[in-house]
């Protein structure tokens, strides 16, 4: 009972602190003192008290949009299982749930950004789902390999593995995969090199450009789901590079959530000491991720 009292706490509360975190370590990289770590909370707090803003052309695809978004990333971090605890809601062929619940929230995003008749919209909308006709894949094939290397079908078995451990024989499909999933995070999370948050020129946007004639508290949704589905994300990979139980709650809740840092810290220093990639380039990083997914499977399967 405390063990899912916790693991809801920490899918509600605990993702916007990770983009402070990363914001945080820009910051320092920069040599500014930068924001508080709580400061993406606070802005979704204040998104919350403003007011509402809908155009007239738009219909209720563009309300739901948001609100599809938020539902469907807890769902699918209600599926995972955080550390070493199971998740209570697992069931015998949830990965595809799982793999389609990202895939419905994108739908309904794009939808959403297509339906208030904008082509700057638009165009960030194609570029969405042109990226993740290669993000979602690689995302699929990396699960499956984990799954095969378990032998289970359920969110549960695939990420905390087999009873005895990994063999050592499974080190090179398992790097595979974890450079994979790395990729995918940084795509799937609009972080640099594949996109940039922060940025609102023309000819580099993608994730931002779609949701630009949202405001106040749909805006305040749309900031809470990203950082949830970071979360989620962020959780599968530390999985696959931190495998690990002490066999004490209290301490294996506090390796998860120093796992979940380390996440954040690292994508912060990804971004400080990098450039986002040219538009064209973009396909090639992520076609990257689809061969080390693709590539660790078959080396499972040979």
């Amino acid at each position: 009972m405390i063990d899912t009292i916790v693991r809801f706490l920490l899918l509600l509360a605990f993702p916007p602190i990770m983009l402070g975190i990363v914001n945080r370590v820009k910051s320092v990289f920069a040599g500014r003192k930068g924001p508080p770590i709580l400061q993406t909370w606070r802005d979704i707090a204040k998104l919350a008290r403003k007011g509402l803003v809908v155009s007239s052309t738009t219909t209720w695809v563009f309300l739901a949009g948001p609100a599809v978004s938020l539902a469907t990333v807890l769902i699918a971090g209600s599926l995972v299982p955080y550390g070493p605890f199971r998740s209570p809601f697992g069931f015998t062929g949830d990965v595809i749930l799982f793999a389609y619940l990202f895939g419905l929230a994108r739908f309904f995003t794009t939808s959403a950004a297509l339906d208030t008749g904008s082509a700057f919209e638009g165009m960030g909308a194609s570029r969405e789902v042109t990226f993740a006709f290669l993000t979602e894949p690689a995302l699929f094939l990396a699960l499956l390999t984990l799954a095969r290397l378990s032998g289970s079908l359920d969110l549960n078995g695939i990420l905390l593995g087999p009873a005895g451990g990994f063999s050592s024989a499974t080190a090179a499909p398992l790097v595979l995969v974890a450079l994979a999933l790395g990729i995918v995070v940084l795509a799937e999370c609009s972080r640099i090199p594949v996109d940039d948050p922060n940025t609102h020129l023309e000819l580099t946007m993608i994730h931002e450009v779609m949701v630009l004639d949202h405001s106040g508290p749909l805006f305040g949704v749309i900031t809470w789901a990203a950082s949830i589905k970071f979360f989620v994300l962020s959780t599968i990979l530390l999985h696959v590079l931190l495998p690990m139980s002490s066999g004490n709650a209290a301490i294996d809740w506090l390796i998860f959530v120093a796992g979940l840092v380390a996440v954040s810290v690292g994508v912060g220093v990804i971004e400080s000491i990098m450039a986002r990639f040219r538009m064209r380039r973009v396909p090639w990083f992520l076609t990257g991720a689809l061969l080390c997914s693709g590539s660790a499977f078959v080396l499972l399967v040979r």
